[in-house]
């Protein structure tokens, strides 16, 4: 019965869960943290959990033949046989439902929002995820739509600089993710049927365009007339520091380390990478605790 659990929880990852973090940016950068608020986002985060969960068993029954194939993948409890398809279908649905009808309550912008990121997933897994470059790029919507699913919660406007920052930085992971792979085919190992449509050189200079744009895009974000007004100070900028360190690190992690396989996993065990990413949220606080 344990190890039956066990399978369950694994087969949701939940360490995936840390994505839908994202929900909380919009409430981050307007500066509206209140109870009130921080409630609603952890509904909020609660219920896109669920929901991405729906969508992440659905990927495995339908993928299961090629997660056999994949050296971790085929680890996972569906592709071992461990949780039956038929089970794995009724706990897709379950999921679903108790979702989608909590966030019917919850609010009606957040369902619609929801309810567009599914469509798109289940799109992606039958299709899309297939065509090199559409994948990454449907991958970089969902985090965009996270941020829409929080700024609606809270009912505030989302930063356009933000909305582009966060989608040029989950182009960045999702091709840095796709390099892992890429390593692993020229090894005699192809974990994904579109991985033909890359190389090295691609991924490289991709990643190094993605990474400057991101940069960029956010030190835009910090000089905005709005958001210093805010902020009640002009010094923003400075926090751009830790934006290009993280980056830095990533990069590092990727092409010094080869360690970009699973970007989650990166994030809840590189203390480097944790550190300067609480550095980054402590500075944005220091700047407007100060002025």
């Amino acid at each position: 019965m344990k190890s039956n659990v066990v399978h369950v929880i694994q087969v949701l990852r939940p360490h995936q869960w840390v994505k839908n973090f994202f929900i909380a940016a919009p409430m981050f950068f307007a500066f509206m943290i209140t109870p009130h608020n921080v409630l609603l986002v952890v509904v909020g985060i609660a219920i896109f959990s669920l929901c991405a969960s729906a969508v992440y068993v659905f990927n495995d029954i339908y993928d299961v033949a090629e997660d056999r194939q994949h050296p971790e993948k085929r680890k996972r409890p569906i592709a071992s046989g461990q949780i039956s398809i038929k089970f794995a279908w009724v706990l897709a649905f379950v999921l679903f439902s108790v979702s989608i009808t909590v966030a019917y309550f919850f609010n009606i912008n957040f369902l619609i929002i929801l309810i567009v990121y599914v469509a798109i997933n289940i799109f992606y897994t039958v299709v899309l995820k297939h065509i090199a470059i559409v994948d990454i790029t449907i991958i970089a919507i969902g985090f965009v739509l996270r941020l829409f699913a929080g700024a609606s919660i809270i009912n505030v406007q989302t930063s356009m600089w933000i909305v582009l920052v966060t989608f040029w930085l989950a182009l960045f992971l999702a091709l840095a993710k796709r390099r892992d792979e890429y390593l692993h085919y020229i090894n005699g190992k192809k974990v994904r049927k579109n991985i033909d449509g890359y190389n090295l050189e691609m991924i490289n200079a991709g990643m190094v365009l993605l990474a400057t744009i991101t940069v960029v895009a956010y030190i835009m974000y910090s000089v905005t007339p709005a958001v210093m007004e805010r902020m009640g100070s002009d010094k923003l900028y400075l926090t751009s520091i830790f934006v290009v360190v993280g980056i830095l690190r990533y990069m590092q992690l990727t092409f010094v380390f080869e360690k970009s396989g699973n970007p989650t996993d990166v994030l809840l065990t590189d203390r480097f990478l944790q550190m300067v990413i609480a550095l980054w949220l402590l500075s944005f606080y220091v700047i407007h605790f100060f002025s």
